[in-house]
């Protein structure tokens, strides 16, 4: 007992972890169910439909260079599901040359899958670590894609507050405890919802002591028939300075995709491009 009570200090200075404090604009503390009602309606939208995208590779030092994908998603009961996949990439800079495959579940009970042409039979499941890692040589990661953060229920409304001009929704997510068990280097995301179109602006990775780790910010949007679509999104290492531009250069909306698409068992398997629908999105 004499021991356990020597070492008790010890003990709690290790349990002890850097929350980052939340950042009220207004002079009183916002109104917290508004601000989950607003965010429950979000986590209800999305889209049923084909992107295909271009990865620019900007780095702080360097030469640019680029990687060119495909993205199919889809919305069931347990939340947003995204089937990517990342094409060889044929540049004298970077040599990605095989083909990869990530299978993404959202939702309150999120998941992750990965297949690698020419090193694995099966898709595997991501570990939390993996999430954080470069995918085929960018700074965008499968936590980038998946952003589990969204379902986290340990949150705080900030407000409003204007991003590029424009009022936004602020809030302030905390990872649970499983998670900061295997990636404890995250202590919180902040996430910007524009208030006219209830859409992703910002998101911004934060570290010990309230430090920048990543930021996420949308660019531009375009119109795809009846749809508004992400255009453009920056990918910014703070540590690094590097940085990634998720371009859309093409989209098929409204689309019914098999399930089975959506499954482990389907990553190894090559899918076409929708034939109904789709139209390049001129950058």
């Amino acid at each position: 007992m004499a021991i356990l009570a020597a070492n008790a200090p010890e003990i709690c200075a290790q349990q002890k972890r850097y929350r980052p404090p939340a950042d009220y604009v207004q002079l009183s503390k916002p109104n917290q169910e508004e601000g989950r009602a607003f965010l429950a309606e979000y986590r209800q939208k999305g889209f049923r439909g084909y992107l295909e995208f271009k990865l620019r590779v900007m780095p702080r030092r360097g030469r640019e260079w680029s990687r060119e994908g495909r993205l199919w998603n889809d919305l069931f009961d347990s939340g947003p599901v995204t089937r990517i996949e990342l094409l060889g990439e044929q540049s004298l800079v970077q040599r990605h040359n095989s083909t990869l495959r990530l299978l993404l579940k959202g939702g309150d009970k999120p998941a992750v899958w990965r297949w690698e042409a020419e090193k694995v039979n099966e898709a595997t499941v991501v570990g939390v670590d993996a999430l954080f890692e470069p995918l085929g040589g960018t700074d965008l990661t499968a936590f980038d894609l998946q952003m589990p953060f969204l379902w986290w229920v340990d949150l705080v409304f900030e407000g409003l507050r204007k991003v590029r001009g424009r009022p936004a929704n602020t809030y302030l997510f905390y990872p649970p405890s499983d998670f900061v068990s295997r990636h404890a280097a995250l202590t919180g995301v902040r996430v910007f919802l524009d208030t006219q179109f209830n859409a992703l602006v910002q998101v911004d990775q934060i570290g010990e002591e309230g430090k920048l780790l990543k930021t996420m910010s949308v660019l531009d949007l375009k119109k795809v028939g009846a749809h508004w679509i992400v255009k453009s999104i920056d990918l910014k290492d703070e540590t690094t300075r590097n940085k990634t531009r998720f371009v859309v250069t093409g989209a098929a909306m409204d689309q019914d995709f098999s399930p089975f698409l959506f499954s482990p068992e389907a990553l190894p398997n090559s899918i076409q491009r929708p034939e109904r629908g789709f139209v390049a999105v001129e950058n």
